[in-house]
């Protein structure tokens, strides 16, 4: 459960994004698909986390 302990509305990871030099991204359910992706595209990007 996460913590609310701001009182506001707890934030939930929705996802990985993975940045691109070229500044586009793609969104992946999870981590190893988002390195996966980055692996095949030679390794230069950055994944961050998605939360809502």
């Amino acid at each position: 459960m996460p913590c609310n302990c701001g009182g506001g509305t707890p934030q939930t990871v929705i996802g990985y994004q993975l940045n691109l030099p070229d500044g586009t991204f793609r969104q992946y359910v999870t981590y190893q698909e988002a390195e996966a992706a980055n692996q095949r595209g030679g390794g230069t990007g950055s994944i961050t986390l998605v939360m809502r």
